[in-house]
Formats: structure tokens, C-alpha cells, sequence
């Protein structure tokens, strides 16, 4: 079951009041999986095994499949960005996930009781990471990232439209993307 013309409309109104207005409407069957984005996080990326929301703490690549194929109804929203130096990055992030957990709520308010966002980037709330979530000082707020899903966003929002690619350099833009799973 997808969600309603009537409920799509209030849960645009809802993006829109919020001030987003870069994001597309997607089939999460189309979201692509894949094991060599968690080899990624495992062997490359230095937030692996230091974050609460991040891997070793998220689903195996299976479950992350199997969540995603549970909903029939999901948002990408893309946020451009541009940091002169490469540390300014959390602090950016940190600011858009806050105002992501609260599009969350709303929309869990408006009747998605499914609900559940996955960041642009890392939680970035807290600035030394238990790397537990057991221990996690903001479990309430922390959620994982497409990436530490599986999620191949350069795959996936290419099939959508979005611009995406590899910077050469920390003073490049960056595009970001957020997933809000609703239905």
C-alpha cells in the first residue's frame, strides 16, 4: 500500500513549509543496495566502527535490503553544500540532520507511523561519538546515513535525476542526499 494522493499532498505541504523544496518522490524498490558501499565504509572511511549510527553499528547488507522492501513510498532530498575548509563539514551537516529529525516527526505526526530518515551524512551531533548505541547520548536524535545502510547514492539518485560525482578537491560543491522512508 503507497501512500494517498491526499497524504502526499499534506506531506508536501509539510516539505515545503519546512523549506525544502529539492527533493523527488521515489519507489524505494528503486534504491540501490549494494555490499561494496559497506566494504566502503569498512575500508576507507575513518567514522567506521567510531560512530553509533554508523557500521559496524547498522543492519548487515541483507537487512538493509530487506527494510528497504518494506516501504513502497520514499523521499530523496539533496542539499548542495560548499565548505572552505573540510572540517566545517560536521558542523554543516549537524545543522540539516536537526531540521531533518524534526521533518521526521512531522511527518510521522501527519500519520506515517513508518516514518524513518536516514541523513545526508553522518550524525555528527555529538562531538566525540561513543561509537556505541548502547552508550549513544542522543538515541533519540542518531540515525545512520544511506551509505552506512548500503545504500549506492550515486547509483540510486542518478536514476533519478540528481547531480552527483566524486570531488577532486575539499573546496568543490558537494551534493548531499537524505532519504525520508515514509510508506
Amino acid at each position: 500500500m503507497s501512500v494517498d494522493v491526499k497524504k502526499k499532498e499534506t506531506l508536501d505541504s509539510i516539505f515545503h513549509a519546512q523549506g525544502y523544496t529539492d527533493y523527488k518522490w521515489i519507489d524505494p524498490a528503486k534504491i540501490v543496495v549494494a555490499q561494496w558501499v559497506r566494504m566502503k565504509c569498512m575500508f576507507g572511511c575513518g567514522e567506521y566502527g567510531r560512530g553509533g549510527a554508523c557500521p559496524p553499528n547498522t543492519p548487515s547488507v541483507a537487512e538493509c535490503e530487506r527494510f528497504f522492501n518494506e516501504y513502497t513510498q520514499a523521499v530523496i532530498l539533496h542539499f548542495e553544500g560548499k565548505m572552505d575548509q573540510p572540517e566545517h563539514r560536521h558542523a554543516w551537516s549537524a545543522k540539516i540532520n536537526t531540521r531533518l529529525i524534526k521533518l521526521e516527526r512531522e511527518v510521522f505526526l501527519a500519520g506515517c507511523e513508518r516514518a524513518f530518515l536516514l541523513f545526508m551524512d553522518s550524525c555528527c551531533f555529538c562531538k566525540e561519538c561513543t561509537g556505541d548505541r548502547r552508550t549513544c547520548t542522543t538515541p533519540r536524535m542518531a540515525r545512520p546515513s544511506p551509505e552506512a545502510m548500503a545504500v549506492d547514492v550515486y547509483s540510486t539518485v542518478g536514476r533519478f535525476g540528481f547531480p552527483i560525482s566524486v570531488r577532486t578537491a575539499c573546496d568543490q560543491k558537494m551534493d548531499r542526499y537524505a532519504f525520508l522512508m515514509v510508506h
